[in-house]
């Protein structure tokens, strides 16, 4: 709910830029902005290159919504996986790691994917350094011999 409340909050944001940028051209060209900035002198209102500039904005404010709309889509559908631990096979659900029995025994129907638990990344770290070790006695023991 927390998740979907922050992907909500992007689009909002987004569309919100996006007004704004209209209501920016647009006071632009009604209040003359160039004129009173740099010069003196008259400044005649185009439609047409306001009309332009708004069309564009719009086309790109179209673009990127879809494109947003499908990447948050995509991130939806990637946080309902659950991490399963790879080694000793504990599901990661409401970030407490549980055994797979005791997830299984609530019956829920959720595709998973995998991971590794804090303690086996542990062992497999300690087993990686014990490996380099023991390979480094054994260059040591070939070069000495």
């Amino acid at each position: 709910m927390k998740k979907n409340s922050q992907l909500t909050k992007i689009v909002l944001y987004q569309n919100v830029g996006f007004l704004g940028i209209i209501i920016l051209c647009f006071l632009d060209e009604l209040l003359k902005l160039p004129a009173l900035i740099f010069s003196d002198h008259p400044f005649a209102f185009v439609y047409r290159r306001t009309t332009l500039e708004m069309l564009l904005v719009l086309g790109v404010w179209f673009l990127v919504s879809m494109s947003t709309r499908r990447v948050l889509e995509r991130v939806r559908y990637l946080e309902k996986f659950m991490r399963v631990c790879s080694w000793c096979r504990r599901i990661n659900y409401h970030d407490e790691w549980m055994r797979l029995e005791e997830f299984m025994q609530q019956g829920f129907d959720t595709p998973t994917t995998h991971g590794i638990c804090a303690d086996c990344l542990q062992k497999q770290q300690a087993a990686i350094e014990e490996a380099s070790q023991r390979r480094e006695n054994v260059k040591k023991t070939a070069a000495g011999g």
